[in-house]
């Protein structure tokens, strides 16, 4: 297949295309300036989603990763958000031709923060920051586009992407793993925490996702969409975490509770509908290893 993957230099695009190519897929990578670092085998094409643009030729499928996706940003600048998530989400879809599978990467923050765990499809989206809302209207967006009949759409939802490949890992400082392995790296002098570290996320390994865009390539049809959770549904709480950083390094990392802050006690996803139509399920997503494959990243640079 002849396949576009959008923010082909990021931290899962870049996953993404070196999948594709590794199963022999003909990848372009959707990139902002030519000098960006993409996977042996990808095709740079350089365009900015932030204003219409034209593409050479017709893909069979399109991987859309392109976002600005940090939380707290989000609140500070929505603006900036929605013109790159949901705008850019525009563009891309009025410059395919053809008729593609689009998968679209969106976010478990669909959801907000419901009672019911593990998170299923069904559950309702009440998202609980801009960033959330935004992916929300892009969703919107890229399914009212595969009801015209001119793509074919699969939105996959992701909870906590984590792990490393080929030595690139988690660029984001302020997610939990990153900041955890950086005192442990000596960057940082403790990881400071919100109440007791009993909070409980998931993790999932960043090839692991990979390997869903993969799967979901031939998933979609010109008319249709489907909506999957990606994630490993297994939950560690903070502290489970940080033993485990610990573990796999061998260093200490000291924690500095701070106080509560208002946040969900567990959130976990329901992946039952993609092992069942896509034959997906996660290889890679042990705690143990997601955190030992971003060390290892973390101490090649």
């Amino acid at each position: 297949m002849r396949v576009l993957v959008t923010g082909a230099a990021g931290y899962v695009g870049y996953a993404v295309g070196r999948r594709l190519v590794a199963a022999g897929h003909e990848v372009d990578g959707l990139v902002r300036a030519p000098d960006r670092t993409l996977p042996d085998g990808v095709r740079p094409v350089v365009a900015d989603l932030l204003g219409p643009f034209a593409l050479d030729g017709t893909y069979d499928a399109v991987c859309h990763l392109a976002a600005l996706t940090r939380v707290r940003e989000s609140f500070t600048e929505p603006l900036r958000f929605y013109t790159a998530n949901v705008q850019g989400t525009v563009h891309l879809l009025d410059a395919l031709r053809g008729e593609p599978t689009v998968v679209y990467g969106s976010t478990g923050a669909v959801y907000g923060a419901p009672e019911n765990q593990p998170i299923g499809e069904t559950e309702p989206t009440l998202p609980s920051n801009p960033y959330g809302a935004s992916k929300l209207a892009a969703e919107d967006v890229v399914r009212y586009h595969a009801a015209t009949g001119r793509i074919g759409a699969v939105v996959l939802r992701t909870f906590n992407v984590a792990g490393s490949v080929d030595g690139r890992g988690d660029p984001d400082p302020t997610r939990l793993i990153p900041r955890a392995l950086a005192v442990a790296a000596g960057a940082a002098p403790h990881l400071e925490v919100n109440g007791d570290g009993a909070a409980v996320r998931e993790y999932l390994h960043v090839d692991d996702l990979a390997r869903a865009y993969e799967l979901a390539l031939t998933a979609g049809r010109p008319g249709a969409h489907r909506t999957y959770n990606v994630g490993s549904g297994v939950g560690a709480s903070v502290a489970e975490v940080v033993g485990t950083v610990e573990t796999v390094t061998g260093r200490d990392v000291p924690v500095v509770h701070r106080p509560p802050a208002p946040e969900p006690p567990v959130l976990l996803c329901d992946t039952t509908a993609i092992r069942r139509d896509l034959g997906w399920a996660p290889e890679r997503s042990g705690l143990a290893e997601v955190i030992g494959s971003a060390w290892e990243a973390l101490n090649a640079r």
